[in-house]
């Protein structure tokens, strides 16, 4: 193991010193090429199953180069931490380009997560299932029904809600699919640390079993089966209890957004 890692620094090195040399570059691409797999599996366990596998790795190497040219060592930051932001941010540029996620789900999912904004910004706390879907005129089913479709089209993520875009574009900007172009953007309002520690109170606040979902799979990296055999429910039913966390989550942000907007 050390002797790979002694390895790798050397290349690293090889490359600082020739940056145009191709076959270092190549060979850091074949090093560093199972980060593109690990993103890949990741993003593509929540999407729709036309969408390959190997498409997504194929957008996620733009990205790994992207890294290896353009990532500065005297930064304090880990090459695989930066590189995971920018290959995650190329695999969502391309899925967001061909708009493959459909407008109505796009929509009911911008109507559930302003019901739970408004909800708990009136209520003091986070709204039930029967009350959010109250607030959208909608019954229980069909919220189920569309967190379900909204879990299979979104690639929406925890990791994603506090990504800001740096200077010179070297990290990945606030995304997922079911963004409201027309809406304030909460990176635009607040930094990178209040954004981390609104994130961070948000979580606390969520409800105990999506707050147990949240922990399972972003922090003890669960897949959704695994999470649906701890919680004894389906791995339909942790889907979208996931896709719930994260609703309430772009809600509590975007009202911290605001309120740093009225501060």
């Amino acid at each position: 193991m050390s002797s790979q890692v002694d390895e790798t620094q050397t290349l690293w090195r090889s490359y600082r010193a020739n940056p145009g040399d191709q076959a270092l570059r190549d060979r850091l691409i074949l090093t560093y090429a199972p980060l593109v797999k690990y993103v890949a599996g990741r993003l593509g366990s929540g999407l729709p199953a036309h969408v390959e596998e190997e498409d997504l790795v194929s957008y996620g190497l733009l990205g790994l180069i992207g890294a290896i040219e353009r990532f500065d060592p005297d930064r304090d930051i880990k090459f695989e931490t930066y590189a995971i932001a920018r290959i995650k941010g190329a695999i969502i540029d391309e899925l967001r380009s061909l708009d493959w996620v459909p407008r109505s789900v796009r929509a009911r999912a911008r109507e559930i997560e302003r019901a739970i904004a408004t909800l708990e910004a009136k209520l003091h706390r986070p709204p039930s299932d029967e009350e959010i879907a109250k607030q959208v005129g909608i019954t229980v089913e069909e919220l189920e029904d569309s967190l379900t479709d909204i879990s299979r089209s979104s690639i929406a993520a925890l990791d994603e809600l506090w990504t800001i875009g740096g200077s010179g574009g070297d990290q990945v900007a606030l995304i997922d699919t079911i963004e409201d172009t027309e809406a304030p953007s909460p990176e635009s309002s607040l930094s990178q640390t209040e954004l981390k520690e609104a994130l961070g109170e948000a979580i606390a606040r969520l409800p105990e079993r999506e707050k147990l979902v949240v922990t399972l799979y972003y922090y003890e990296e669960l897949t959704l089966r695994e999470i649906g055999e701890v919680l004894g429910v389906t791995e339909s039913r942790v889907s979208q209890l996931h896709t719930k966390a994260i609703l309430r989550l772009k809600a509590r942000l975007s009202g911290a957004s605001q309120r740093a907007d009225d501060a």
